[in-house]
């Protein structure tokens, strides 16, 4: 599950549902088409958004993206609205976070973690969040990061399966 204002986290969520095709049934979603509750089926949640702010977006933020070219679609609602709403799990799941966020040394937060704490929270296992780099606030991503987000989704089945 994904939230995407430029398509760039939207292409590493594909990139990581790809990685993790060849070792699990994935369903990729966008965070507007998200439910409000999850299936008892669900064996691992993957979740990433953009970092605004050093943290998950917000209104405010996902508004001031829409107005600079993003997509308006998601500034109603993001990951931190959906994640505080949801309910917990129901039975034993796994959670993993991930974000995009400008490539620049020593910027603090994420909403990789802010997500994973937010989890936690949750009751749910949470597995190393991942961080993956665009380049400037709309991006294009860097070089080679869709290579490393299948990896990572890869990765993400392995240790399910371990």
């Amino acid at each position: 599950m994904c939230e995407t204002m430029f398509g760039n986290t939207g292409k590493i969520a594909a990139a990581i549902a790809d990685g993790m095709a060849d070792g699990a049934d994935v369903t990729l979603t966008n965070v507007v088409d998200a439910p409000a509750e999850l299936p008892a089926t669900v064996d691992l949640l993957v979740v990433g958004g953009p970092t605004h702010a050093f943290s998950m977006s917000r209104v405010g933020t996902r508004r001031t993206a829409a107005e600079r070219g993003g997509a308006f679609t998601d500034v109603p609602g993001g990951i931190r609205e959906w994640l505080e709403a949801l309910p917990p799990p129901k039975t034993r799941m796994s959670f993993a976070g991930f974000d995009t966020r400008v490539d620049m040394p020593l910027l603090p937060g994420a909403a990789s973690r802010a997500a994973t704490k937010l989890a936690r929270k949750h009751g749910f296992d949470v597995l190393d969040p991942a961080s993956f780099l665009v380049e400037g606030y709309e991006g294009p991503l860097v070089e080679g990061q869709l290579e490393l987000a299948r990896d990572w989704g890869h990765g993400l089945t392995e240790q399910l399966a371990g």
